[in-house]
């Protein structure tokens, strides 16, 4: 390769190794990303609005609830529109320097998907999926994270 040869082709290896990420992305993903982020960053900023955007009307958030002493279990569930107004309501409302809001897409294949938020106190595991041309989350299965033990007095 004569010299001219060697400095195009660097020059194009370099910038193919610039192009942003982003421009990378499959945009599925980007959009169940920004989905899961709505739910997540909704709750902590007590967006009502960008809650329900994320939000299938129908969705179901539950949580397994066992009895550390018993052993039983009860099922707690809260609906969409109980989870909207409780955003409306500022329950989850953080300012951003105490925000965790962890997201991974664990699997897609079409118009579904499981996604993980890892959040403050807790890890939600969301069923996306595309409805009328949208990404909604349909189910929440969710539990709290394990707190330290409290010094007995």
């Amino acid at each position: 390769m004569n010299m001219r040869t060697t400095l195009l082709f660097i020059t194009l290896a370099l910038g193919a190794t610039l192009v942003p990420a982003a421009d990378q992305a499959d945009p599925e993903s980007a959009a169940i990303r920004k989905t899961a982020l709505d739910y997540i960053d909704g709750w902590y900023s007590g967006d009502a609005a960008r809650m329900e955007q994320a939000l299938h009307p129908d969705l179901a958030k539950r949580i397994v609830n066992t009895d550390p002493k018993g052993g039983w279990s009860t099922l707690g569930q809260q609906s969409a529109m109980g989870l909207v107004l409780g955003t409306r309501a500022g329950g989850g409302k953080k300012p951003e320097s105490q925000r965790q809001e962890d997201v991974t897409i664990l699997d897609r294949f079409q118009n579904a998907a499981m996604v993980k938020i890892v959040a403050n106190d807790w890890v939600d595991y969301l069923q996306v999926a595309k409805f009328n041309g949208q990404w909604k989350i349909i189910n929440v299965l969710w539990e709290m994270k394990s707190r330290p033990a409290e010094p007995s007095k």
